[in-house]
């Protein structure tokens, strides 16, 4: 069994959080499980703000919130950073 790594977007549907997902599509790996999740949905907002998600769109990687978005727009040098479009060790 291949283990993956879990990217998940924090979106809302809107123009910027549709730019983050293809941006997070597009630097994914054969080894990324990426996963857009609704915040119009309570729980996934629920979950969100207890990861710390203040703004959206958001990224967590393998359970933790990527630092370009703690306060501000995802970055692609700081999701590579976090591992996104890298296999697990």
């Amino acid at each position: 069994m291949t283990t993956k790594r879990k990217i998940e977007v924090f979106s809302a549907g809107c123009p910027a959080c549709q730019e983050t997902v293809k941006l997070v599509e597009s630097l994914a790996c054969p080894s990324c499980d990426v996963e857009v999740l609704d915040m119009h949905d309570t729980a996934i907002a629920a979950r969100a703000k207890v990861m710390g998600v203040r703004t959206i769109p958001a990224v967590a990687i393998d359970g933790k919130l990527a630092s370009c978005c703690a306060g501000r727009g995802p970055d692609e040098a700081a999701l590579r950073s976090a591992g996104l479009g890298r296999p697990l060790p």
